[in-house]
């Protein structure tokens, strides 16, 4: 069954009057305190500031999130369930201390006792937070469900609240009045909730800035990512040779027709990105022992000096493209970040960033690289890092055709998630015996292809290279978007 996705409109009413509930809630906890509620200890931070918090939160995830990411209201959501079940032991707590004050706590402490009481509220409250995450992660499509979930607590604090106003402190109304719109700001919300009809992926806990997790994948490639932690330890290699005679006379076409610096290295990007079009296992990548596929998102990355001398200066550009890129397009793209980057004297974003790092003492540098380890590992590295990061992107490139040298085998960074190296080495001639017995010269570039093997299986990458190979062979066929885009496993 296919995910459903929930968010909330800026222009729903609805949005905006939860909204302004929680904030609401906020307010009324504030002057319950100014009025004379007198906490200590801890019961300050559960009973006062986790519910502002959770109220503020829950607004500015409305606001700000909730078109685009509502499912990140769970968090506000369970802390306030925790808010939730801290008064209930509070009041636990008080009875320890003076058993007459349970006069007015109502049936269900006679009912159940007083710690089983706690016990069954923390239960509730905890089975309120698992179905509404049940819902925000796109478990069900029942949303009716959700708000009658949401509209029983909030009837019940509200004949709770009208029943017990006459007989307390201002404080006491205003506490009451609080966890009132705190919860009925859920309930609203709920009413403002629709679903993604677009048709489109949408992002849900568990997925990073830079990918979405795929989730169905067999249970062996799950344990091999335990297995082989580190990616050098789990890469495959694949040596192959292309015969360039039909992608010669393509890049002679597209030079006559104004493509100058047309070369074999735009075909073979272009020939790489139409096979993920079909194969999209091959834009996976694999973070904090997780598999994530980036989609539409192709990220190329390649080192290149900015002079071709020895103590020339390198620099790493990254590009983006997408699966219905045709070879212009890509040509294009490519020559725009690479002009941008051979031409400016000043540095670029990764220099800049490269540089700052490169000033810092080793010993704080160290730790520094360890850090964003540890962010990376729980997806939680800023995207302007990201951005700039070469270590993180689809697939590395480097030509050791201008360089005159066959390919090397380049080994995969266990920093970062890049899943693929590919290395392209010189043009060379190959005497060989055609069909009819006659000698023929034929000309060949080699590449080594270096692959994360736990991203997808040999099987997948060995018939993703075969399509490969198909379109080199006949590279007029990437002057055209793709008929169809594959799209990966959920």
């Amino acid at each position: 069954m296919k995910s459903t996705r929930y968010f909330v409109s800026r222009k729903n009413a609805f949005t905006w009057l939860a909204a302004l509930m929680a904030v609401g809630s906020a307010v009324m906890q504030i002057l319950a305190l100014c009025f004379g509620q007198r906490l200590t200890g801890w019961n300050v931070f559960f009973q006062k500031v986790l519910p502002i918090w959770c109220a503020l939160g829950f607004a500015f995830i409305l606001i700000v999130r909730g078109p685009k990411t509502l499912y990140r209201s769970t968090k506000p959501v369970f802390w306030a369930c925790v808010y939730f079940g801290q008064i209930a032991l509070d009041w636990h707590m008080r009875l320890a201390e003076d058993p007459n004050a349970a006069n007015g706590l109502g049936g269900g402490y006679a009912l159940f006792g007083y710690m089983r009481y706690v016990i069954a509220c923390w239960v509730i409250y905890l089975a309120f937070y698992f179905v509404y995450r049940f819902f925000m992660t796109g478990r069900s499509k029942r949303l009716l469900v959700l708000q009658i979930v949401t509209l029983l607590p909030f009837a019940l604090l509200i004949y709770d609240f009208i029943n017990s106003v006459g007989a307390l402190e201002l404080f006491g109304v205003f506490d009451k009045l609080a966890n009132l719109l705190l919860v009925g700001a859920l309930f609203v919300a709920t009413l403002a909730m629709r679903q993604f009809t677009d048709g489109k992926y949408h992002p849900t806990w568990g997925d990073r800035s830079d990918g979405r997790r795929v989730r169905t994948i067999d249970g062996m490639s799950v344990v091999a990512n335990y297995i082989m932690p580190n990616r050098n330890g789990a890469s495959n290699s694949i040596n192959g040779k292309i015969e360039i005679s039909n992608v010669e006379r393509y890049i002679h076409k597209k030079r006559a027709e104004g493509m100058e610096n047309f070369g074999i290295f735009h075909v073979i990007l272009a020939a790489y990105v139409r096979s993920i079009a079909k194969y999209p296992g091959c834009n996976r990548f694999l973070s904090g022992q997780r598999v994530y596929q980036r989609d539409e998102d192709i990220q190329f990355t390649m080192a290149m000096k900015k002079d071709m001398r020895t103590d020339g200066e390198e620099t790493m550009i990254k590009l983006h493209l997408t699966q219905t890129d045709t070879t212009k397009e890509i040509y294009e793209k490519f020559n725009k970040v690479y002009e941008e980057v051979k031409s400016t004297p000043l540095d670029s974003s990764f220099d800049a960033v490269a540089g700052a790092l490169a000033s810092l003492p080793g010993l704080l540098l160290k730790f520094v690289v360890w850090v964003l380890k540890v962010m990376d590992y729980f997806g939680k590295i800023p995207k302007f890092l990201l951005e700039v990061s070469p270590f993180h992107a689809s697939v590395i490139f480097t030509s050791m055709g201008s360089l005159g040298i066959p390919p090397i085998l380049h080994h995969l960074y266990d920093f970062g998630n890049l899943p693929v190296f590919i290395a392209v080495g010189r043009k060379y001639r190959k005497q060989e015996i055609d069909a009819d017995g006659s000698v023929v010269v034929r000309r060949y570039v080699d590449y080594v292809m270096n692959c994360d093997e736990r991203t997808v299986d040999g099987f997948y990458y060995a018939t993703a290279m075969k399509y490969f190979h198909k379109l080199l062979r006949n590279p007029e066929v990437l002057d055209e978007p793709p008929e169809e885009v594959v799209r990966d496993i959920d």
